[in-house]
């Protein structure tokens, strides 16, 4: 090592690759203080330990594996791997810097008078996720006011794909808050009313920043939409809508629809047209700009949004992107995942669950969402934008509420923001901020309590009133879908209303499945899997030669589902051909309704291959226009036979030539095909009512939701977003399942042979930096821990529980003492918090604080009250500790108390996984 050439001294190193070269100096021949350098190419951040760069290769830890439990009884009572959750997608990676490193130095208390800060900042540990409680201020109530916290350990900041803990950062908020009302000072109320106010001034301006992105998406999308068509020559910059206001409907008593005259607007085809080409020309020019939108929205999305491209400073230092043993060469390597992609509602659930995904919800992926979004739906693509407002809010919230400490350290805290906006993002996308907020609670949500719930309603309403005096539409409304029926429903209209649910169980049932199935047998299978931009150029091309003839393909989304709703009226026919002018003409129906089921299919096809495509995508849209196309056809026949049979008694409580609507079947037909996708119930209707601003059919509607969520529910147990969550291997723990376990027992899951710490043997550094190494490379989970056991004093084959701690956490310690490596290690149950644990390494300077601490007392960082459970007792028990505490790990302990393993999150997902029933 004296031969190693030298390196820069003025070099920053970075945090992850000065952690990871401290714990592989552990061991290492030559003195203690010998200066390690670090040569990139023999050793780099992403170097397991003891491992040469020569023999990286890629991981895989993560996923769900299917013959995890392929007996019907287990019992780990011999040494194995434990239930892992592979293929998660690639982690972001941590900062990285390709200047040389300076030698590494540890900031132990013994060199401590020879460090400069800055020296401290650069090469310290990963930071502490919580804060530091001095419990000898006067402000604090003394030394009982954190045992709380003390006792459930000192915490560092959760790494991505790992679950957070719920009930630590419950008792994490509580300590706060009662620090804040225990100080009696003018400035100290003055502070806690300001933190009570904080929350509603962060939902005011992601509502009011939600509204205005959602303002510049709809704007561009359709200034982009109008462009495939042609241009406004009055000013190139107004979409087809506003060069060309719709006036009062006109007498047309054809059944061809018919162009309405606009001297201001200009078609492709009028500016480069060939004699009789003009319709090629239009076609032609109509398709290559479709593709330019979409291919520039998927470029967008993989160059910007790809998971390994994300730096952050708050990943392992072990568990690298690269980190893989020698024994798993051979596994499959990691998912890589497109962080704009998708409707982003699938991983939200996740996030809201607990889950970590670093970088899922930052500026770099709101940029590429939203412009991406905008490109992506004005291609014409069967795709909606409703969705990834969601995605968009979140992404707001998640940016605003990390301006405040009392969110940005807590992961739990700052979930009720998302939640939040969450409920925005469905408001400014329908118009609908009561949906939105049941939205929120209904799909989204994990956690929502009453606090929460009025934030998502004032963040909602704030979003919608901002929406309104933006005016995207140009209409001064917020409802998108409005209709002005006068007429009530009758009795026998209930029949057509259940067959129209029936169907949009059905729909929706099979339209997931075959999706599923698309994205998991051909596009995560096949070549497409590596060619995402090819797989969009052809979808796009596809789009564009299926929908540029017929007219109800080649309308937009919502434009579609608008006219689709719209009311008829006798003797007057829209531009759009579904008002007839005489609905007892079999002449007049065959061409409309024949256009609208080829439609349907044509739509139904596409939106299948394109849900799921590396671009923004939101499925909302076009799930309704599927539903609403079959709804309208269901209202014209029966409007058709009613004009052929007025006098059968079916029709007898009909009176009136117009006593039959069909834009309100299509609107019903519309919530049924939705519900049968989504699975969504009561927001779903809230949702249809704020659409079309009546309130007159609310029985039609809930029936065909209940309906269709009873018959999707019957041929599919998922809806969409839960198989999206199965493709992308994402670690959710539906709250909402209830599962039969029938003889299954908590020995059929537990890890016995989990590594552990005794207490009763020596545990230097370099001891527990191997244990650590190797439960990384056995396990890769950074969920569990390492239970911490001391001999029974009338058993020595006994071992009772001392406490638990994180791999994470020992990491962080083991960082610390990293230049002592033959000290001895110790935990105790009693201990003194100490400001080391934390961020700040400033307290370090200061003499007082350095004489009544020990670096290697090791039990600030151990949980000593993790939740335990006895091994008698029922599944359903442990389900609850999981669903309702949010436990990372149960504890099982025998009927006296000894230790017998654990269960952590992600085993106990495998294990409900692989048992299939509920």
């Amino acid at each position: 090592m004296a031969n190693c050439p030298d390196v820069v001294p003025n070099a920053a190193p970075t945090s992850t690759f000065v952690r990871r070269a401290r714990l592989q100096r552990l061991g290492s021949s030559g003195p203690q203080n010998e200066r390690l350098p670090l040569d990139v190419p023999q050793m780099s951040e992403n170097t397991p330990f003891n491992q040469s760069a020569s023999s990286q290769s890629d991981s895989n830890y993560g996923t769900l594996p299917r013959s995890l439990f392929h007996r019907p009884s287990l019992h780990f009572l011999r040494k194995q791997a434990p239930p892992r959750l592979t293929n998660l997608p690639e982690p972001p990676r941590s900062a990285t810097t390709s200047q040389p490193s300076s030698p590494i130095f540890s900031p132990s208390l013994r060199n401590i008078s020879n460090l400069s800060f800055s020296r401290i900042v650069s090469q310290r540990p990963i930071s502490a996720y919580d804060a530091t409680f001095n419990s000898d201020s006067k402000d604090d109530g003394g030394l009982g006011m954190s045992m709380d916290a003390k006792k459930n350990g000192v915490r560092v900041w959760y790494s991505s794909y790992s679950s957070i803990d719920w009930m630590h950062d419950a008792i994490k908020e509580s300590l706060r808050f009662s620090r804040l009302r225990r100080r009696k000072s003018l400035k100290a109320r003055i502070r806690l009313a300001s933190d009570r106010l904080l929350g509603w001034v962060i939902v005011t301006i992601v509502g009011s920043l939600t509204a205005v992105f959602a303002f510049l998406v709809v704007t561009g999308e359709r200034w982009l939409f109008s462009l495939k068509e042609g241009y406004c020559t009055q000013s190139w910059t107004k979409a087809k809508e506003l060069c060309c206001p719709k006036t009062e409907p006109l007498m047309l008593f054809s059944t061809t629809m018919k162009e309405i005259e606009c001297p201001a607007w200009r078609q492709w085809s009028d500016l480069f047209s060939w004699g009789r080409g003009s319709g090629s020309a239009q076609f032609v020019v109509y398709t290559c700009i479709a593709i330019l939108l979409a291919v520039s929205s998927c470029w967008l999305t993989l160059l910007l949004t790809k998971s390994t491209s994300f730096m952050t400073r708050k990943e392992s230092g072990v568990l690298g992107p690269d980190f893989q043993d020698d024994s798993e060469a051979t596994a499959a390597p990691r998912k890589v995942f497109y962080y704009a992609s998708g409707s982003g509602i699938p991983e939200l659930k996740a996030i809201l669950s607990g889950f970590v995904i670093h970088g899922y919800l930052g500026g770099r992926v709101l940029i590429a969402k939203s412009v991406g979004l905008a490109l992506s739906v004005a291609s014409g693509l069967q795709l909606g934008k409703e969705g990834p407002f969601v995605h968009i809010a979140c992404c707001i919230g998640n940016i605003i509420s990390r301006l405040a400490s009392k969110y940005e350290n807590n992961e739990a805290k700052r979930r009720e923001i998302l939640s939040a906006a969450c409920a925005a993002g469905v408001a400014v996308a329908f118009g609908a901020p009561i949906g939105g907020t049941l939205f929120s609670l209904e799909e989204v949500s994990y956690f929502f309590p009453a606090k929460v719930m009025w934030r998502s309603f004032f963040c909602a309403m704030i979003a919608a009133i901002t929406l309104k005096l933006l005016n995207p539409f140009g209409t001064g409304k917020l409802v998108l879908f409005q209709v002005t029926y006068d007429k009530d429903w009758h009795a026998f209209e209930l029949v057509p209303f259940v067959i129209l649910g029936v169907f949009g169980g059905v729909y929706g049932a099979y339209f997931s499945k075959l999706n599923f199935r698309w994205s998991r047998d051909v596009r995560n299978a096949t070549w497409l899997k590596d060619h995402p931009v090819i797989e969009v150029l052809l979808v796009t091309f596809a789009t564009s030669v299926f929908c540029f003839l017929n007219p109800y393909t080649r309308m937009g989304g919502t434009e579609l589902v608008s006219a689709l709703f719209s009311e008829c009226h006798k003797g007057i026919e829209d531009e759009w051909g579904l008002c007839l002018s005489n609905p007892g003409s079999w002449a007049q129906v065959t061409p409309v309704v024949g256009a609208l089921l080829l439609a349907l299919v044509v739509r139904g096809c596409l939106t299948l291959v394109t849900f799921g495509i590396r671009l923004p995508a939101g499925i909302f849209i076009p799930s309704l226009a599927a539903g609403a196309l079959v709804g309208r056809t269901v209202g014209i026949l029966l409007q058709f036979l009613r004009y052929q049979h007025p006098d059968i008694r079916f029709f007898s409580a009909c009176s009136g030539e117009n006593c039959i609507i069909p834009g309100l079947y299509a609107m019903v037909g519309a919530a049924a095909s939705l519900a049968g996708v989504t699975r969504t119930t009561v927001s779903l209707a809230v949702i249809m009512f704020e659409l079309t601003d009546t309130l007159s059919y609310t029985i039609p509607i809930m029936i065909a939701v209940l309906c269709a969520k009873t018959t999707a529910d019957a041929l599919e147990e998922k809806g969409i977003y839960e198989l999206v969550i199965d493709v992308a291997h994402l670690p959710y723990l539906d709250c909402k399942k209830t599962f039969l376990w029938g003889d299954r027992q908590i020995a059929d899951v537990i890890v016995r042979d989990v590594d552990v710490i005794r207490l009763d043997q020596d545990n230097t550094v370099t001891s527990l930096r191997d244990k650590l190494q190797e439960f990384y490379q056995q396990h890769g989970n950074p969920d569990a821990g390492f239970p911490i056991l001391r001999a029974d004093e009338h058993n020595e084959d006994s071992t009772r529980l001392v406490g638990v701690i994180g791999a994470r956490e020992l990491e962080h310690a083991l960082c610390i003492v990293a230049d002592h490596a033959d000290e001895i290690v110790t935990f105790q149950t009693t201990y003194s918090h100490h400001p080391l644990a934390s961020s700040s390494f400033s307290s370090l300077l200061d003499d007082t604080n350095r004489s009544s601490f020990d670096i290697f007392d090791f039990s600030m960082y151990m949980d000593q009250a993790p939740l335990t459970i006895t091994l008698n007792s029922p599944l359903e028990l442990v389900q609850q500790f999981f669903v309702k505490l949010g436990a990372r790990y149960v504890v099982v302990t025998d009927m006296d108390g000894y230790y017998e393993g654990i269960i952590d999150k992600k085993t106990w997902l495998a294990f409900l996984n692989e048992s299939g029933e509920h």
